[in-house]
Order: C-alpha cells, then structure tokens, then sequence
C-alpha cells in the first residue's frame, strides 16, 4: 500500500542542524507533490514546505524561509528536509505528506491530503 516513512528526527541544540529523509513506496511518487508539516504541542498543525512533482519549484513556510530546504531525489523516491540554524520554536513532530494536488493549493494544516507518514520527532533544546 502506499506509505511515506519519515526519518533523521532527534535531538539537537539551538543553531543546529538536522536532515529528515521521508521515503515513499507502493505509489507513483513522481506524479505527487510532497510536503513537510510539523505539529507542536498546544498548537495548530502548521504547512512547513513543500516541492512540485514537475519541476520541483518549492515553497516554504515565513517562519523557517532562508533556513530550511526542501529537495529530491525521484530514482530514491525520497524527499529530503535540510533543517539549519534550528530554534526551539521549531520543535514538533514532522510529518512528511504525498498528493496529487499542487502544493501551492494545499490547506494551510493540511486537511484531506492522500498520505501521511507516521511523523517523527524534532527537539531543539538546549
């Protein structure tokens, strides 16, 4: 069946960096956009990134532009998330989304989205 499995999650101080790689099989990941959201407790679901399934145009999030970077790699079928200059405000589950939609149209907390990975946990703490 189809299945995204996020990874690269951790602990890590503030100013650091972490790479999540989020791996699809069992669908056509090239016709997909693919899309990073991240949950914080005692807040709303929050859109961090997304790139198309053509040209691979992407979009972030005001609150990590200049700071994260989204890319892939379509002969691995997965999708990387680089995370620089981490700050705490960042920490959350991370959960790596797949539709055929275009990214740029998703709902901001990612409402009716085909798949979603099972998240993984992203602590910037000191």
């Amino acid at each position: 069946q189809a299945q995204l499995v996020e990874s690269g999650g951790g602990l890590v101080q503030p100013g650091g960096s972490l790479r999540l790689s989020c791996v699809a099989s069992g669908f056509s990941s090239d016709y997909y956009e693919i899309g990073w959201f991240r949950e914080a407790p005692g807040k709303e679901r929050e859109g961090i990134s997304c790139i198309t399934s053509d040209e691979g145009s992407t979009n972030y999030a005001d609150s990590v532009k200049g700071r994260f970077r989204i890319s892939k790699d379509n002969a691995k079928k997965t999708v990387y998330l680089q995370m620089n200059n981490l700050k705490p405000e960042d920490t959350g589950v991370y959960y790596c989304v797949a539709d055929r939609h275009p990214c740029l149209s998703w709902d901001p907390i990612g409402r009716h989205l085909e798949i979603w990975g099972q998240g993984t946990q992203v602590t910037v703490s000191s």
